[in-house]
């Protein structure tokens, strides 16, 4: 016969090692592991769980699960300057040894100051400009070799690693997510669909076909007895501010079940309007608020003004009063980063 205390001893190992069991299997189960337990995060759980359960009053066919993506502050880092910018900036100034006159333009002037700040301070469409004169004169297969090799090379200055080292674990989870659970994830940046298209597979899992984005206008050619199109110095598309949502219903022809972004200038139009179209919606809007592990900057909640990324107390108190989930980096994710310890 086994002594009362083997006995006990054996029990509560059993016990302890369920326990263990049961832990283990519930962190395996979680979806979104690198989100802290709250409203946000349940918010995304609750959604995902009554549109795809069949006999919901909220369930949505399999074809109409589309949730679409802001890259820059939403999916990965912006700040303190846009990455397909930093492309951009370290191809300036051979372009401008080639083109003198450039350096009068204030765009490229800004660029080869070297000065953040002045660069960060460029509006959109200042910055659109020194894109395409930059990237124009190639193929789009030619820049998407360029892209991938710089982005392979190149690092961020801050944290000394890959720009593709800098998604958001926790955006990459929602991502996952929502595809096991049928739903196509797109992504509709301001940025350069043409810059953003040839890498969204790799670090995404989302499809280049599946980018839209500010497109530069194609001219076809006829080179060395080849047809080919040859990116040209103007913008064909630009996809910001309203034209964000008005050119993802134009060019796919569905409006988004979700939507995901973080910035007044270039998400509010697009998370206002998915969230007031029929049907149960999610519009999430992500709040830098983590200086620490990341970067502060609003105005929205009394965090620091920026020109790259700006969250306006207007959008916040829109999204409150509208129902959007706001997401607070510092509250609401236990993880930014895969390389974190």
């Amino acid at each position: 016969m086994f002594p009362i205390r083997s006995i006990l001893r054996l029990a509560a190992s059993g016990i302890l090692a369920l326990g263990l069991s049961a832990a283990a299997l519930c962190a395996q189960t979680d979806p979104l592991p690198s989100w802290n337990d709250g409203a946000a995060k349940q918010a995304i759980l609750d959604f995902v769980a009554r549109t795809t359960t069949e006999g919901s009053p909220d369930f949505v066919q399999p074809e109409e699960r589309v949730a679409a993506f802001d890259q820059d502050g939403t999916l990965w880092v912006e700040h303190p300057i846009y990455t397909e910018f930093r492309f951009v900036i370290d191809r300036v100034p051979d372009l401008v040894k080639a083109h003198p006159e450039l350096a009068e333009k204030p765009a490229f002037a800004a660029i080869l100051s070297k000065d953040e700040q002045r660069i960060a301070a460029l509006d959109a469409r200042e910055l659109f400009e020194a894109l395409v004169v930059t990237l124009s004169g190639m193929t789009p297969d030619e820049l998407g070799d360029e892209v991938n090799a710089w982005l392979k090379a190149a690092r961020d200055p801050r944290w000394n690693r890959p720009y593709i080292d800098l998604t958001y674990l926790p955006m990459q989870e929602v991502l996952t997510y929502l595809r096991a659970n049928g739903y196509k994830t797109f992504i509709a940046t301001g940025g350069s669909v043409g810059v953003v298209a040839p890498y969204s597979q790799e670090v995404y899992g989302i499809q280049p076909e599946q980018v839209s984005g500010s497109a530069q206008a194609l001219k076809f050619e006829i080179a060395d007895g080849k047809p080919v199109l040859i990116r040209e110095p103007k913008l064909a598309l630009e996809n910001i501010e309203a034209g964000k949502i008005e050119n993802f219903r134009m060019v796919y022809g569905r409006t988004p079940q979700a939507q995901f972004g973080n910035s007044s200038s270039d998400d509010q139009q697009a998370l206002q309007y998915v969230k007031r179209s029929p049907g149960l919606r999610l519009s999430v809007a992500i709040l830098h608020d983590d200086a620490v592990r990341e970067y502060a900057y609003g105005p929205a909640q009394g965090l620091p003004d920026s020109p790259v990324g700006t969250f306006s107390q207007e959008m916040y108190d829109l999204g409150m009063k509208e129902g959007w989930v706001i997401v607070s980096m510092k509250n609401d994710w236990n993880k930014i980063f895969a390389f974190e310890e």
